[in-house]
């Protein structure tokens, strides 16, 4: 996926960020941190890594969601010492042995690492099978702006959402998820014998049951409703077999 970095200076850049973000913002000190920007209502607008270079915060941020994530960010500065402009970062990633000032994704450890500076690409690794394989959604296709819920995204399990950091947008709605209710939704890896196309409704006997992602190696992502997901399901011509 093709993404967007932008560097964010200004005395107040880390407070400005940990008022909005279900991150804590001091992590990205120690490496990269995962993180999202939500709505009021506790909705997913768009994911993104950020990294603490002393004198300023890299933001790197998928390029479907950017131009809205810089503009939302921009609203909400007012007055704060905070100015936020294209980097000349580039980032390339890959799996397997770190290279020199590479740094690992947050997010799971099979996702191998990402490396800033001059280079852009990857090493050719095959990201769908390691999505699917771990159930790590990705923006545009499993996290959908203004939809997606991020604990039923599994951004607790993803490292990309504190609990003890204080107020944050939509951080009432995720805290009421997480301390006052069962999640009866979520994303999981199922087992699939067949294909259909991203976004198929799955059924359990005729009734409404989720939905299917990306699939890949007989494995797929799924949204399912957790009492509905028992025995085999349907998505279009494939059968679906959940793991959960």
């Amino acid at each position: 996926m093709k993404r967007k970095l932008f560097d964010i200076t200004g005395t107040d850049r880390s407070t400005f960020l940990q008022g909005l973000i279900t991150n804590d913002v001091t992590k990205a000190k120690d490496g990269l941190l995962y993180a999202a920007l939500l709505t009021p209502q506790g909705k997913f607008l768009s994911d993104f890594f950020l990294l603490d270079l002393g004198d300023h915060i890299l933001l790197d941020a998928p390029e479907i969601t950017a131009d809205d994530l810089i503009r939302r960010l921009t609203m909400f500065k007012l007055r704060a010492d905070v100015q936020i402009a294209p980097s000349d970062t580039q980032v390339k990633r890959g799996t397997g042995p770190l290279p020199e000032g590479a740094l690992p994704d947050p997010r799971n450890s099979a996702l191998g690492w990402r490396l800033y500076g001059t280079e852009t690409g990857d090493d050719g690794t095959d990201w769908d099978a390691l999505r699917v394989a771990h159930c790590i959604p990705e923006t545009g296709i499993e996290l959908i702006p203004n939809e997606t819920y991020i604990l039923e995204a599994g951004f607790e399990r993803l490292n990309g959402v504190d609990f003890k950091k204080g107020c944050y947008v939509g951080q009432e709605i995720i805290a009421r998820m997480k301390h006052k209710t069962t999640l009866k939704k979520g994303y999981v890896t199922v087992a699939i014998n067949g294909t259909a196309p991203v976004g198929t409704p799955i059924t359990a006997n005729g009734k409404p049951a989720g939905t299917l992602f990306t699939q890949a190696g007989g494995q797929a992502i799924a949204y399912l409703r957790f009492d509905r997901a028992k025995g085999e399901l349907q998505a279009g011509d494939a059968a679906i077999t959940p793991t959960i």
